[in-house]
């Protein structure tokens, strides 16, 4: 067999480093103010914002849910990731991920997603966003857990923002 080394590319690095930085996660307890339609109490919301929080977020009660994060100064968005999951109920979930610079007096949609869990297969899902979003004062998400209407109530395992 016959190698040889392949010399390091100094502006690769330097642009997975700079990417690694700008992808940081936001600490959203020390930027932000959080607010949410219910909760369940075992089951906060912080559990599903707070790094190293295993919890994640459920609903107190059925139906359609609201999570809003408002930052105390504008933000530069550039990720977004939303992990649920649902290891009981057939059911299919949409929700919608909105965004503002003006301290959410207008929302504009990011993403609209329904995803079918399943479970005996689809038990989670995981959305994992890139944008390029300057000034950001709100970043909401709006959780319709069945969209048939049924009794399930909506959960979020993790919300990080970068």
């Amino acid at each position: 067999m016959r190698k040889s080394m392949i010399p390091s590319d100094p502006d690769r690095e330097a642009t997975r480093a700079a990417s690694s930085a700008v992808d940081a996660w936001l600490d959203l307890e020390a930027l932000a103010q959080i607010e949410v339609t219910s909760e369940e109490p075992t089951n906060p919301v912080e559990g599903a914002l707070s790094p190293g929080d295993d919890r994640g977020w459920r609903a107190g009660h059925a139906g359609q849910q609201t999570i809003r994060i408002l930052f105390d100064r504008p933000v530069n968005v550039r990720r977004v990731r939303l992990v649920f999951i649902e290891p009981e109920a057939t059911r299919t979930q949409e929700f919608v991920l909105r965004w503002s610079a003006d301290g959410g007096r207008s929302l504009r949609d990011l993403v609209r997603q329904q995803w079918n869990f399943s479970p005996t297969g689809a038990l989670r899902e995981v959305e994992d966003y890139r944008f390029d979003l300057s000034g950001v004062t709100t970043l909401e998400l709006s959780i319709v857990p069945d969209v048939s209407g049924g009794p399930a109530r909506a959960s979020l395992a993790q919300w990080q923002v970068a």
